[in-house]
C-alpha cells in the first residue's frame, strides 16, 4: 500500500503547481507562514519544511526583514520526488546515497568540530539513544536529528542542506516496528547505541579515518536491516524481521567476543 504523503508535501506541491501556474508570478511575495498555516491548517514545522524544499528547488528566495518571494529565474535543481519512495527498494536506495554523503561528513566532522560540538553531539547521542521507545510509535530512522547534528559541526553547509532536504523525505517512511519485534527492542537499542558510540568516540578523539569508518559501518548495518526488512516483506506479509536477520551485519570497528 502506498504511503500516504506527508502534510509538508502537500502544501510544498500545493505553491510550486501555483508557481508553475502562474498564479503566484516571479517576484511575488509568498503568504507569511502564519497566513500559510490558517490557509493549509498545519502547523508552522509543517509550512517551514515545504517552504525549505521550495528553496531548495530554486522557486522561492528569501530577501530579509521582508519575507520569502517567487525567484525571477527558478532553476533547474536536483529533486527527489516523495512519490518516488513509496516501496522498501527505493527507500534503500536513498540510504546507500546518504551513505555516499555522511561518511565523508562524520569524517569532516572529526577533523573540524570543535569542543562544544562534540559535546552537543554526544549529549544529543545519549538523548537519542535513552528514548527506547515503543517500535511500533516511532520511525526507522529515529536517529536522524543526531545524523543531522555531525553534519552541521562538518563545516560543509551542503553537507548539512543536503540532508535537511533530505528529512522530509526520509523521516516519516516506515515505523520501526517493521523490522523489531518487541521481544527485540532492548536488543536493537543497544545495537544502534553501540554503533552511535563508535562514531561520537572517533569524532571526540578527532579522527577522521576512524570516524568515516564508523560512520560507514553504521549505515550500512542499517542498509542490511532493511535489505532483511524487504526479503522478510516478500516471504513473510509484513512481519517483523527475525533475530537472526535483524542482527546479521557485524560491528567491524571493535573486536567484541559477545553480541548480547
Amino acid at each position: 500500500m502506498a504511503k500516504r504523503k506527508s502534510l509538508s508535501t502537500i502544501v510544498w506541491e500545493s505553491l510550486s503547481g501555483k508557481i508553475a501556474s502562474g498564479e503566484l508570478q516571479p517576484g511575488a511575495q509568498l503568504p507569511t507562514e502564519a497566513e500559510l498555516c490558517a490557509e493549509y491548517e498545519v502547523s508552522r514545522t509543517v509550512v517551514r519544511e515545504a517552504i525549505a524544499r521550495l528553496r531548495s528547488d530554486g522557486l522561492v528566495i528569501p530577501q530579509q526583514g521582508r519575507g520569502m518571494f517567487v525567484s525571477e529565474a527558478p532553476r533547474q535543481s536536483f529533486l527527489i520526488a516523495e512519490e518516488t519512495l513509496q516501496t522498501l527498494p527505493e527507500t534503500i536506495s536513498l540510504l546507500e546515497l546518504r551513505m555516499s554523503v555522511e561518511v565523508e561528513s562524520a569524517a569532516l566532522c572529526a577533523e573540524r568540530r570543535s569542543d562544544t560540538e562534540a559535546r552537543e553531539i554526544r549529549a544529543l547521542m545519549e538523548q537519542v539513544d535513552a528514548l527506547h521507545a515503543d517500535p511500533e510509535k516511532v520511525e526507522i530512522h529515529y536517529d536522524y536529528d543526531f545524523h543531522v547534528k555531525i553534519a552541521q559541526a562538518s563545516g560543509n553547509p551542503l553537507i548539512l542542506a543536503f540532508l535537511e532536504y533530505l528529512r522530509p523525505l526520509i523521516v516519516p517512511r516506515f515505523q520501526l516496528g517493521h523490522i523489531v519485534a518487541p521481544d527485540l527492542k532492548d536488543r536493537y537499542y543497544s545495537r544502534i547505541h553501540r554503533e552511535h558510540q563508535d562514531i561520537v568516540l572517533a569524532i571526540e578523539s578527532a579522527d577522521p579515518p576512524r570516524a568515516r569508518e564508523a560512520m560507514r559501518s553504521h549505515l550500512l548495518n542499517s542498509l542490511e536491516r532493511l535489505r532483511a526488512l524487504a526479503a522478510a516483506r516478500g516471504a513473510t506479509a509484513g512481519r517483523p524481521v527475525s533475530g537472526d536477520a535483524l542482527f546479521r551485519a557485524q560491528p567491524p570497528l571493535a573486536k567484541r567476543k559477545t553480541d548480547v
